[in-house]
């Protein structure tokens, strides 16, 4: 877009410029309201005029822009808040990673000693004999209650 800019540019800038300095006659200038009377060369008034259009322009795009780039100033307020508010939550996420993983090796360790065999204590005495003879089930063929 510059180069295109430069194309058409360039030359309405030398022809300006041309014809700026081409007419050299001196000029009067009245500002209407105020009664007051300006001579000047004719050559500076165009430079000045082309000038102050270009800035009046430029202040003028600049003015129309105003919204815009209002929308974008809040806009980047919000991302930065939001990218704030992300690496806040990624802490958390990674926070809960770690607390799921120890709670996984906990729940394992729980499974594994749950699976492992539990040793009984020898009883003693009378209990511990009495015991036994009510936990064991007697096989088919030591059924004596039917003959």
């Amino acid at each position: 877009m510059s180069f295109i800019r430069m194309i058409i540019g360039l030359p309405l800038i030398i022809v300006a410029a041309v014809f700026a300095f081409v007419n050299n006659d001196m000029a009067v200038f009245s500002l209407w309201p105020f009664n007051v009377e300006i001579t000047a060369s004719l050559s500076v008034a165009i430079v000045f005029f082309l000038v102050a259009g270009y800035i009046i322009g430029k202040l003028d795009s600049w003015l129309s822009y105003s919204p815009l780039r209002s929308a974008l100033r809040s806009q980047q307020r919000q991302n930065r808040k939001l990218s704030r508010e992300q690496q806040a939550l990624a802490g958390k996420v990674e926070s809960l990673k770690g607390d799921l993983q120890n709670a996984k090796a906990k729940a394992e360790a729980e499974a594994e000693a749950a699976a492992a065999p539990e040793k009984e204590l020898p009883k003693s005495g009378l209990k511990a004999k009495l015991s036994g003879w009510f936990k064991r089930k007697p096989a088919a063929d030591e059924d004596f209650w039917c003959l």
